[in-house]
């Protein structure tokens, strides 16, 4: 393994886009300006796999920043949450990242997504709300990709990107195309086939930073930013405007559930600010308002555990099933369950009931979140 193995970075570039937003960054950093990076999306930009976080894609893109203009104070803000997709990304990037009004925005979720429609308006709704904020960042998007197969989010995440005229990087289009040619081991640079290892994370950021390098030298070219309006959706786009419903914004009426009121320490930590319940027939009942519902909760690998089901609208028959147990060994997972989509844009009722426990249950049934999305076209 060369640690200066060369990469086809041009063919990483699926978009080159409209570059002003970021020369204009780079114009404030070069007159010393204090900036703000931001980073979103899951395991990947979280660091999983990386032997200290600074070793993750995130904190080396940062560090370049910091070693190309080493008289500016940056900010590094890492929205990153393992094993999440960016229909939550559109309920929480507000709280996690855009608060911090940053001025460059990595987006990365397309081995979290799927390659299908649902999850190309959820990307939309993110990149429109991070892009259209009012601090305006500079927004790249990064594609990364399973190395066991090549997979990812791409074909669909690309379409969004060239609608809004924004650079889309690809390691699909680069890294994975080396492990193809043989030229470079699936091994050497991911344990798993997805998380990159220390070294595969400098090769990640290493496609990043050259994209940057490339435009930080043409910066004396001149071209127009796109006229700042809200350009009318590629998609229903029915999730830009999502609200996150937890126990400090929302009170149920709850049977047997009760509030989790543990301090949460940090955004990773994810089991917090719900409703728990551990007793048969335990429910709690909401109201909210949109055209599309969502529902978090933990499935766990600590077998076994409660089931409930999901009432919605008062709808009997057709209750949705969730199971708390997860067939994975790797860690509990928050899990975000549509159900409802595009419906009727109104007041819903959302029931969960207990359906099963057991004696051995290790843990409780554990209720996230209620997400409800607003679909007004902007």
């Amino acid at each position: 393994m060369k640690e200066d193995f060369n990469l086809d970075y041009k063919a990483s570039v699926v978009n080159s886009g409209n570059q002003v937003r970021l020369k204009n960054v780079f114009r404030r950093a070069q007159n010393g300006e204090k900036l703000s990076l931001g980073f979103i999306g899951g395991s990947i930009t979280q660091g999983c796999l990386a032997t200290r976080p600074e070793y993750c894609y995130a904190y080396r893109v940062y560090e370049w920043w910091c070693k190309t203009f080493p008289n500016v104070e940056f900010n590094y803000i890492n929205a990153g949450i393992g094993a999440t997709d960016s229909q939550f990304g559109c309920a929480r990037v507000y709280s996690d990242l855009l608060k911090w009004k940053p001025d460059f925005v990595i987006i990365e979720f397309s081995v979290n997504d799927l390659d299908n429609s649902h999850f190309m308006e959820t990307y939309e709704g993110l990149v429109r709300k991070v892009y259209y904020h009012e601090n305006r960042p500079a927004v790249l998007l990064v594609h990364n990709v399973y190395y066991e197969d090549g997979s990812n989010a791409q074909k669909v995440h690309a379409q969004i990107g060239k609608y809004y005229e924004l650079p889309c990087i690809s390691m699909q289009n680069s890294i994975y195309a080396e492990i193809q040619t043989g030229r470079l081991k699936k091994q050497d640079i991911t344990q798993d086939g997805l998380h990159p290892n220390d070294y595969g994370h400098k090769m990640v950021a290493s496609v990043i930073t050259n994209y940057l390098q490339s435009v930080l030298t043409d910066i004396d070219i001149l071209e127009p930013e796109p006229k700042f309006s809200y350009k009318k959706p590629f998609t229903l786009n029915a999730y830009e405007n999502s609200v996150r419903y937890q126990n400090d914004s929302i009170q149920p009426v709850l049977k047997c559930f009760t509030p989790d009121v543990e301090l949460q320490e940090a955004i990773t930590d994810i089991f917090k600010k719900g409703w728990k319940a551990t007793e048969k027939g335990a429910s709690v009942f909401f109201e909210v308002e949109g055209n599309c519902i969502g529902i978090q909760y933990r499935k766990t690998m600590k077998l076994p555990a409660p089931v409930a089901e999901l009432i919605l609208d008062g709808d009997e028959a057709h209750p949705f099933r969730l199971d708390a147990n997860f067939d994975e060994t790797w860690g509990d997972k928050m899990v975000l369950e549509t159900v409802l989509e595009h419906g009727e844009n109104k007041k819903h009722t959302v029931e969960i009931r207990l359906t099963e426990t057991h004696k051995e249950d290790k843990l409780p049934f554990y209720l996230v979140s209620v997400i409800a999305s607003n679909g007004k076209e902007q």
